[in-house]
């Protein structure tokens, strides 16, 4: 059981490695976020993967809208940083590590995933050294309470394969309430006005729901966004759960925490939601 936990690779780097500061830290930002409602069950979340001092501002405004919330699982997509291969890779089974516990893998839901489509596989090395994913855990922690997830990396990020993936989630969560959270940062080192210009793109795609010409405009290389597979997959996904709803919560860059502007890196937290049923 032990080799199939996942231990932190960024706890006491990229966010707080003392389980108190970690909590104390993550309440602070979400209680600086006004409470708010959409109009109806949140299914996907777009949230940033900095460092929290950085991106957590930001990554608040979207696990403050779910915070207290049930879910029977949690996926968290992310790009693969370190490891180039062809597919996404799933972490079936055990769990992963931070300081405020072990989240437990969904093992059944893994399952039901991996058997989805030929893109997905279970080769765990791609999720040793990857932050997008880890970084997301210890917010949902605080923010849901005991929750089970399945973790994806994506090797691959077209269209086609955030299609197939979007379908395998889709069918595997049949019956379920789970969130699909896409990891990603927008346009990476341009100055601050560059950075706004090219991120005011994806966060217009992203308000109207439209992942396909998202997907189009980052192959193209007129937007930036390093997770743009996991955002896509994510608006797939929450389209096929019935979400009628897209809200954008909060942009922000780097030059907007450290004053400055000349290379910055840009952040979104943005929710899809259906209507209420009953």
């Amino acid at each position: 059981m032990e080799k199939d936990i996942r231990k932190s690779v960024i706890a006491g780097t990229w966010y707080p490695g003392d389980p108190a500061v970690l909590r104390a830290e993550i309440r602070r930002y979400l209680e600086a976020v006004p409470a708010r409602t959409v109009g109806g069950p949140v299914v996907g979340l777009v949230s940033p993967h900095a460092g929290y001092v950085y991106s957590g501002p930001v990554a608040a405004h979207g696990y403050r809208l779910i915070e207290g919330k049930r879910y029977d699982a949690v996926v968290v997509i992310g790009p693969s940083h370190r490891v180039p291969f062809h597919g996404v890779s799933v972490w079936p089974s055990g769990g992963y590590e931070t300081p405020l516990g072990v989240v437990p893998v969904e093992a059944g839901l893994a399952e039901a995933i991996l058997g989805g489509s030929a893109v997905l596989n279970a080769d765990r090395r791609p999720h040793a050294a990857e932050h997008s994913v880890e970084i997301q855990l210890p917010f949902l922690q605080v923010a849901l309470g005991p929750f089970a997830f399945v973790p994806l990396v994506m090797g691959s990020q077209d269209f086609r394969t955030c299609e197939a993936v979007a379908e395998a989630l889709w069918q595997a969560a049949k019956g379920k309430e789970v969130l699909v959270v896409g990891s990603s940062d927008l346009s990476h080192f341009h100055d601050g006005r560059q950075a706004e210009r090219l991120d005011a793109i994806v966060v217009d795609l992203v308000r109207k729901g439209d992942p396909r010409g998202l997907a189009r405009r980052l192959e193209e290389g007129s937007c930036e966004a390093c997770g743009g597979g996991p955002v896509v997959t994510a608006m797939l996904f929450a389209g096929k759960a019935g979400a009628r709803g897209v809200q954008v919560l909060r942009y922000a860059h780097s030059g907007d925490v450290t004053g400055d502007r000349s290379q910055v890196v840009g952040y979104l937290s943005a929710a899809f939601f259906r209507e209420p049923q009953g």
